[in-house]
């Protein structure tokens, strides 16, 4: 293997390994380590009085553990790809904003390689909007059995492997699991398993075993996209580590938080939300991604994340905020013989919200039409 000074090849240990960190993190926004001028944008605007670490992009490298194997002849087939399609690695750098420092923040509390960090890279585009036709979802591209079994809940309302908090959380600690079970700690082959399924991979070390071939990932037959999953982070990890050599001017992301999750103390739409923080509705939708109406989960324990520099606001105006005001999203499918005022007289909305959360320009709706609709809170369940 081809190692560098500052860097080991990392096995977990087995009681270390599933010792997830329950520490409270917020999230990030944009850097560049070229000479790139840095954008002012509503993220870049938002500050938190910490000492930071000089940008995001340090913080990402100063964790980074893993051989990047540059010698290795299909780490060099990804390496030079990533040379010759820069901008493919700057747009999705962009779109990682505001999610990557808090992403990085999350492995460096449970102890693992911050290479990890860029695998949405390679799974969604860091979209946490991403689905797949064969069922994955998610920045981590959860497939639902999976999701389950590490305990993201989906519900009417909700899909945690949308939610970037707790499917980064999933995600390491799926990862952990895997090479504490399987693999004695080998993070390659755990990363190969988070690909094609643990079946697989064991699969073919029992093959290769019999054939008396190593074991190691390297080694293993497997398919097509798995023999390429783990090459092609490693090129990606060296490219973000040396972006100048292949012509990359990563985006400004500084090492600020950008996010906080706070306590609605009860349902909330995503609109009126946005008028509490004073911010607009986009951005908190674009914030709570796992949210598959319009509106928080139906619960008085619900949360939500809003930009760290909104938190005061939101509070504030949260706490005189009469409870008739509480409502939620329903869904709802146009039947005939349905008008607007008669979808609202049924929810107890009016004609002008409903107009508004479904961007309506009159009263006209189809048979078959799905509406959002405002509705009471508390005769919701989740």
């Amino acid at each position: 293997m081809t190692f560098r000074s500052r860097r080991r090849h990392v096995a977990l240990g087995l009681a270390g390994s599933l010792l997830l960190s329950t520490l409270p993190l917020t999230a990030a926004a944009n850097q560049p380590a070229s000479s790139v001028p840095r954008q002012h944008t509503f993220w870049s605007a938002l500050r938190l009085d910490e000492r930071p670490a000089p940008d995001t992009w340090t913080r990402l490298r100063k964790g980074f553990a893993l051989s990047h194997e540059t010698a290795n002849p299909r780490v060099q087939e990804w390496l030079e790809w990533y040379r010759e399609h820069p901008r493919h690695v700057e747009r999705i750098a962009a779109q990682s904003r505001p999610w990557l420092r808090w992403v990085t923040r999350q492995l460096e509390a449970d102890h693992l390689p911050t290479e990890i960090a860029l695998l949405p890279f390679i799974e969604s585009g860091y979209n946490p909007a991403a689905t797949n036709p064969g069922g994955a979802a998610g920045l981590w591209q959860f497939m639902p059995g999976t999701g389950d079994a590490m305990g993201l809940s989906r519900t009417d309302w909700y899909d945690g492997r949308h939610d970037v908090m707790a499917a980064t959380k999933a995600a390491a600690s799926y990862i952990q699991q895997l090479a504490s079970r399987w693999y004695d700690g080998d993070l390659l082959l755990a990363l190969a398993a988070y690909n094609a399924g643990a079946g697989t991979v064991n699969t073919a070390r029992d093959v290769a075993a019999n054939r008396g071939e190593p074991i190691d990932y390297w080694h293993l037959r497997l398919p097509a996209e798995t023999m390429a999953y783990v090459p092609r982070l490693l090129a990606l990890s060296e490219v973000i580590d040396e972006p100048e050599q292949y012509g990359i001017a990563l985006p400004s992301i500084p090492d600020d938080a950008q996010f906080v999750k706070v306590a609605t103390d009860g349902p909330l739409t995503l609109s009126l939300a946005a008028e509490l923080a004073g911010v607009s509705e986009q951005t908190l939708r674009s914030l709570n991604p796992g949210f598959k109406r319009a509106s928080t989960r139906p619960r008085q324990d619900a949360s939500i994340l809003v930009p760290i520099a909104a938190k005061q606001r939101f509070l504030a105006n949260l706490e005189t905020l009469p409870a008739a005001e509480r409502t939620v999203m329903n869904r709802y499918v146009v039947r005939r013989g349905d008008t607007l005022s008669a979808i609202a007289a049924r929810f107890g909305a009016s004609v002008g919200e409903i107009r508004r959360e479904n961007t309506l320009k009159g009263d006209v709706i189809r048979i078959g039409q799905t509406l959002s609709v405002p509705a009471q809170a508390l005769a919701q369940n989740d």
